[in-house]
């Protein structure tokens, strides 16, 4: 009998974990392009930088710019090395993405990037990492199993994009 061998990073869950992450608020300074994010909080504070309080960015939705800049997903590595490989393509060559942020169902990963970069991977654990099957790359069956993922990317002239992680393949 074949031993098989369980990365530390496997999911132990045996169903679909719920979304406990809170929402994201992302905020930009107008005067130094100072980017910050919060999880959510109960109190209303908005964060200050060179004297004034900074705007709450407003995410476009990856659909409405998409004569600009392609964004896409992928959900890899099956049950053991579970992760999300985001990647895009751009139009216009003067486009510069700054961070790629993947919201979890118990959190998030932020990816800082270089202008040359296409693309980012982000490796999963625990809750984050549960798959219904072991197929690589996921078939975007009609479990969905990341549903309640969340990306966004922000780009200096287009600003905050946000994708959600709720494709569904028609052949399954």
């Amino acid at each position: 009998m074949k031993s098989e061998e369980f990365s530390p990073c496997r999911s132990k869950e045996t169903t679909k974990p719920r979304v406990m992450c809170p929402d994201v608020t992302f905020y930009y300074c107008k005067n130094c392009s100072n980017l910050e994010f919060k999880v959510y909080t109960k109190s209303n504070y908005i964060p200050s930088c060179c004297g004034e309080h900074m705007k709450e960015l407003s995410p476009n939705i990856s659909e409405d710019i998409k004569d600009r800049i392609i964004i896409d997903y992928k959900i890899i590595g099956g049950y053991n090395s579970n992760a999300v490989k985001v990647y895009w393509d751009t139009k216009n060559s003067d486009l510069n993405i700054i961070f790629v942020y993947l919201k979890t169902f118990t959190g998030g990963q932020i990816k800082y990037l270089n202008s040359s970069k296409k693309s980012v991977i982000f490796a999963l654990a625990d809750e984050d990492a549960y798959v219904y099957c072991d197929e690589n790359p996921c078939l975007e069956c009609t479990f969905r199993c990341k549903r309640g993922f969340e990306i966004y990317l922000f780009e200096e002239k287009m600003g905050l994009i946000k994708v959600p992680l709720d494709r569904m393949n028609s052949n399954w």
